[in-house]
This record gives C-alpha cells, sequence and structure tokens, in this order.
C-alpha cells in the first residue's frame, strides 16, 4: 500500500471504542489478536461457526431446535439454521433505544417516537391487521414516504409473520401496481401527500388508482397526515390510521421459521417487469445486525441518518438500526432543497453521527464547493455508485477527521459485500476489504481467481441474506439465471471489480454495460472518473451499441450552463487519450440536460443502449422507476 493515497488512518481510541473489537475480545482465542483480513477468513471459511457465533453476540433469541447443520454448504437451495425460529420485528422491539425515532420533516422540524408508543402503534396495528384476516404468509403493502408509519407498517406485519412491500408514493401509480399487483395484497397502506422540495404533493388520485387495480385488497388503512379525517373514497373498506393504530395491547410476535419471508423488495425494473427478491426474517436480522454493529460501526444511542426513499434497501437497513440500539432519522424530503448543503444542516442539527447517501450526493457537493458546518458526524457511508478519489479527497478536505466507508452491496442481499472495515486506514478511490461472512473474490470468464486485474464480482460461499427466492418464480429458473448461470454453484452478483493485494477494490461498474472497443474491455467507471473530474461537467453517461459489424459509442454528458461545450468536448476527448486509451475516444460527445437514472441513482446505462438499438422505450424500462422519464423520451425521439 502506498502511504500517499491514504487519506485516513482510525486513531488507536477509535479502534479500541469500535464494535469489531468488542466483538473480538468477545470471540476470545485466535480471532481475538487477529487483523481485519484474518477475520475475514475465518468468518468466510468456517460459516457455521461465525454466523453462530453472531447469534450469541447480538443476543438473538432463536427458538425451536435445530434439525441440520447451521450454515449450508451449497448455493442457490441451501437452509440457514434449519428448525430454528425467529422474528425480526420482535428482535427490533426488545433493542430499540428510548428515543426510538427522529422523524425530520422537509421544512427540517423534527420529533421524537419513543420506544413506548412505537411498541403500542406496532401492537395496535398487528392487531388491526389480525383483525381483517391478515396471518403469516399474507400480504401488506404499503405506498408511504420516509415516517413512522412505515416504520410501524413494517413492523407490524412482521410481528404476525405476514410479508410487507413498500413502495415510496413519487413513483408513481403504473410503477406501483406493476410491483404490488404481483404480490396480491390483502391490506394496503396509503398516505394522501408527502412533502417534497418544499411542498405539499398529493398522492390521493394515485392512491385511489392503485386500490382500484388491486382486486384483493379487503383493507386500506388511511394515513390522513395532510388532512386529518378525510377518508380516501374507495370501493373497498377504508380505516384511518388513527383508528387501525388505537389501543394499547403489547404487540404479539408469530415465532417463524429462520427462513420465514419477511419482505419483498423489487429490481429497479431496468431490464423488464421488477423482480419481486423476498428475503427471510433470520438471514435479513442477522446480516443487518452485522453490517451495523461490526461494518459501520453504529453504537447503542446514536442517531442514523441513512438518506433514501421507502422504495430503496437503504430504508430497510435504517429501520433495522433499531435493533442495535440506534436511533434511526427519517428524513422526507429532498437532500438539496432549499440548497444543495441540506443534508450538512440536518446533520449538525439533529446530532447525526452516522450518515449514510449516494456518491452521486458527494460529487453535487464537489461541484458546488460546499462547505459542510461543523458536526457531531463520526462515520460517513457512501453507497448507490462509485465514489471518485477527488471525492473522497473533498470529504477529507472539508469534513476532516471521520471515517469515509465507500460501500458496494445490492437490493439483492439488503446489505454490502465489500467495504466498512472500521479499523483499517481509507484509501482515495478504493473501497475497503470484503465485509465479514462474505466471501467475495474477483473471476475472469473462465473462474480463476484474480488480484490485480478486473473481474466478475463472484460471491463464493452463501450468505444468510441471499434471495430465499423471487416472487411468481416456482421452479426457481429466474433466481437461477439471475446469479448463477455463468458459474454453476458460484452467486456472479453482474459488477466488475478489482482487488488489491491489501484487499481493498474498486468497482467498474456493470459487467452488462461494459465497452469493448477493438477488443479492449473497458468500465464505465473507468470513463466517468476521468471525464467527471473535469470541472464544468456535471455528469456523464457512456455505452457501447452493437450495430451488426459496427461498435458505437456515444458519451453524454451534463455540462454547467455557463459552459463552453465546444471547449468540454476538447478537454473530454484529450483527457480519455492521456489517461485510458485512444481507443475509448467516444465515437460523438453528446449534450443533454441531464443524465436519467433509477430512483434510487443508478445511471441507465443498459436500457439507454437498448433504445439507441432500436428497441421501444415501453420494453427497456419502467417509467415509473425513472428519476426524470422525458430524458428518455427525448433520447427515444
Amino acid at each position: 500500500m502506498s502511504d500517499s493515497d491514504v487519506l485516513w488512518r482510525p486513531s488507536a481510541a477509535r479502534i479500541e471504542d469500535s464494535e469489531l473489537t468488542r466483538y473480538r475480545r468477545w470471540l476470545g482465542g485466535e480471532q481475538a489478536a487477529s487483523d481485519y483480513l484474518d477475520l475475514w477468513r475465518w468468518s468466510t471459511h468456517d460459516p457455521g461457526r461465525f454466523w453462530s457465533s453472531l447469534v450469541e453476540f447480538e443476543q438473538v433469541r432463536l427458538g425451536g431446535a435445530a434439525t441440520g447443520p447451521v450454515a449450508p454448504t451449497n448455493m442457490p437451495g441451501g437452509r440457514w439454521f434449519p428448525g430454528r425460529t425467529v422474528n425480526y420485528a420482535e428482535h427490533l422491539l426488545r433493542e430499540a433505544p428510548d428515543a426510538a425515532l427522529l422523524v425530520v420533516n422537509d421544512d427540517n422540524q423534527g420529533h421524537v417516537v419513543s420506544r413506548d408508543e412505537l411498541i403500542r402503534q406496532v401492537g395496535a396495528l398487528s392487531a388491526t391487521l389480525r383483525s381483517v384476516g391478515v396471518g403469516p404468509g399474507d400480504r401488506v403493502v404499503a405506498v408511504l414516504s420516509n415516517r413512522a408509519e412505515a416504520v410501524v407498517g413494517l413492523l407490524a406485519a412482521a410481528a404476525i409473520g405476514a410479508i410487507w412491500a413498500i413502495c415510496s408514493p413519487e413513483f408513481g401509480a403504473t410503477a406501483i401496481v406493476s410491483r404490488f399487483a404481483q404480490l396480491e395484497p390483502k391490506v394496503l397502506l396509503g398516505i394522501d401527500g408527502y412533502r417534497y422540495g418544499g411542498k405539499i404533493r398529493s398522492s390521493r388520485d394515485d392512491i385511489a388508482s392503485i386500490a382500484a387495480q388491486l382486486p384483493t385488497v379487503e383493507q386500506i388503512i388511511w394515513v390522513d397526515s395532510d388532512s386529518p379525517g378525510e377518508l380516501i373514497a374507495a370501493a373497498r373498506p377504508v380505516r384511518s390510521w388513527s383508528d387501525a393504530t388505537a389501543g394499547d395491547a403489547p404487540p404479539e410476535f408469530a415465532e417463524v421459521p429462520f427462513e420465514h419471508p419477511l419482505w419483498v423488495l423489487f429490481s429497479s425494473g431496468t431490464t423488464g417487469v421488477p423482480k419481486g427478491i423476498v428475503h427471510g426474517h433470520g438471514g435479513i436480522l442477522l446480516e443487518t445486525l452485522k453490517m451495523l454493529h461490526l461494518q459501520v460501526d453504529l453504537h447503542r444511542g446514536e442517531r442514523f441518518l441513512n438518506v433514501g426513499s421507502t422504495s430503496w434497501a437503504v430504508w430497510n437497513t435504517l429501520v433495522s438500526s433499531l435493533g442495535v440500539g440506534a436511533t434511526p432519522v427519517l428524513f422526507e424530503g429532498s437532500p438539496v432543497w432549499p440548497e444543495v448543503d441540506r443534508l450538512w444542516q440536518v446533520v449538525a442539527e439533529h446530532d447525526v453521527a452516522v450518515m449514510g447517501l449516494g456518491a452521486g450526493y458527494l460529487h453535487a457537493c464537489l461541484k458546488a464547493d460546499v462547505r459542510p458546518p461543523r458536526s457531531a458526524l463520526r462515520t460517513l457511508l457512501v453507497t448507490g455508485s462509485p465514489l471518485s478519489a477527488a471525492g473522497y479527497r473533498w470529504v477529507y478536505d472539508r469534513l476532516g477527521d471521520l471515517w469515509l466507508a465507500s460501500m458496494s452491496g445490492g437490493t439483492d442481499i439488503c446489505s454490502i459485500f465489500v467495504g466498512g472495515a472500521p479499523d483499517l486506514p481509507v484509501r482515495a478511490g478504493r473501497l475497503q476489504p470484503p465485509a465479514l461472512g462474505a466471501a467475495v473474490e474477483a473471476w475472469d470468464p473462465h473462474g480463476h481467481h484474480l488480484v490485480g486485474q478486473r473481474g466478475e464480482l463472484v460471491v463464493t460461499r452463501p450468505m444468510p441474506s441471499m434471495p430465499l427466492y423471487f416472487w411468481n418464480d416456482p421452479d426457481g429458473r429466474r433466481y437461477r439465471e439471475s446469479y448463477f448461470d455463468m458459474f454453476p454453484g458460484i452467486w456472479r452478483h453482474g459488477d466488475y471489480i478489482e482487488f488489491d493485494e491489501d484487499g481493498t477494490s474498486f468497482i467498474h461498474g456493470r459487467s452488462d454495460s461494459t465497452l469493448n472497443r477493438q477488443g479492449v474491455r473497458m468500465g464505465p467507471g473507468d470513463i466517468y472518473q476521468v471525464v467527471e473530474a473535469i470541472p464544468e461537467v456535471q455528469e456523464a453517461l457512456v455505452v457501447g451499441v452493437e450495430r451488426g459489424e459496427d461498435y458505437y459509442m456515444p458519451l453524454f454528458v451534463a455540462v454547467a450552463d455557463d459552459a463552453d461545450f465546444g471547449h468540454v468536448k476538447s478537454q473530454i476527448r484529450a483527457a480519455i487519450r492521456a489517461e485510458l486509451s485512444p481507443r475509448h475516444v467516444p465515437d460523438e460527445v453528446i449534450q443533454v440536460r441531464a443524465i436519467p437514472h433509477t430512483r434510487t441513482g443508478k445511471k441507465l446505462e443498459v436500457p439507454v443502449k437498448r433504445l439507441l438499438q432500436g428497441e421501444a422505450l415501453a420494453d427497456v424500462v419502467d417509467l415509473g422507476t425513472v428519476d426524470d422519464p422525458q430524458l428518455l423520451h427525448d433520447l427515444a425521439t
């Protein structure tokens, strides 16, 4: 490791105070004195002992009696903790702090929901759900923004053993129905409006449309937050939130099998009908406790802000922080309104200790020369897309002595594969080593392990939060095709990754969007790192399009309003030629108003490529998942 790219090292006091150190001491033996990489090797070579130790360390209460080995040896299809029972909601509410939730509205006003009140509402809502016939395995769906009612809904459904799914209201009716109709839900939770960008946006018409297209719904529970007392008109029975959460009976927790379905998360819908990814109670509980305690170093009593809508898996992680005794900060609103530095103001004013956000926000702060106020922030988590070396340096220039943990994972596992080692240094532009229990490697197309070269990100041993199955995939074909077709029995995630000898890594982007110019393969992330470092460039998107025997590689760029685009084009071509490869100078540099993303912040390289290959817009992407659908309409015409 070169000291020149090390931006931060944890102090001895920080290492001593970390949850990872506490876990090592609790383990004792060789693991107590091992370094991080040795501990990681042990956790992946002996997964049964590792995950069993985590159950004890986190004091997870498992019922039942074991009927087989703790950890499966094969993927897919192996079972974790067979014969044991657990309930995700029970653990979270048992460990929740006295100040269970901090809700911050778009106007930056905050209020606390106490542990007692959270437990009361979960008990009341779960009783209401049972009263209308909801039982284990039934589906409860919600169209709610990031607020306390969403947390109560998830925990009430989980307490019963019902299966939960949620979408943020800004998705729109069509995108939401394409997801929820698959589930045939029994109950729908809906909200009359949400706050964003300083405005109250009504969702009443969308909820009415959604309800009309879900014939299996027997009960609507209406969150009338902006117009109290005004219920939605619908053909099904409607009950107000206040009525559904009246009462003070404590929650009754169903003891469900370890792998009982907890929730359905949906893929982005950029390659067809969104896939319903089903996760289990026990796997999610163990994986998120491990991630939040040992990888994120979140402490009991701290406030944790994970920025993202309820449709993104980071929201589920935020709720799970109750399980380590932290207070989730539920931020409802725009992170850039009224100014781009909004999140830093929230962090400072509400004493946030750990914040997670997307790399795109940090890059926007860098471009806007934001100077955050002093705060209690000690850890900054970055997800969603790779953070550039310039982004790393901006963080340490403007925020000082904190731990920047850039991480990469996925909705597929609702966790991370790489990044998050609190006792190791931070290198510019690189993610820290793999997470404990995640046997991650880079492989070439022949299945050979690579170091110092880009390869397919693979996972060679099962992880407990891998999907139980996909919804409406009875024979498991879509599941196997998604992860196990290239390397049978080995999870191939679809990202290109490059590991260094010290275990740090760099994500080169999706392997299905790789550029292959004259036989030289390059990830789009390599292009972005160079192009987006140019001050006038706000963001870029590059695709390689096969057109018969021709290969067309355009680069789309959004630039600052006052930029001379002719000069910017020259800079881009020169930078790619000098820093990457003459072969990867684009055929065209095209100015666009903005770059299209999913609502979770991922660039839409594959849909744009398919559009340029002549496919219809309706066939390449679910527009309800796109942050600015007009951008794709413009490309399609």
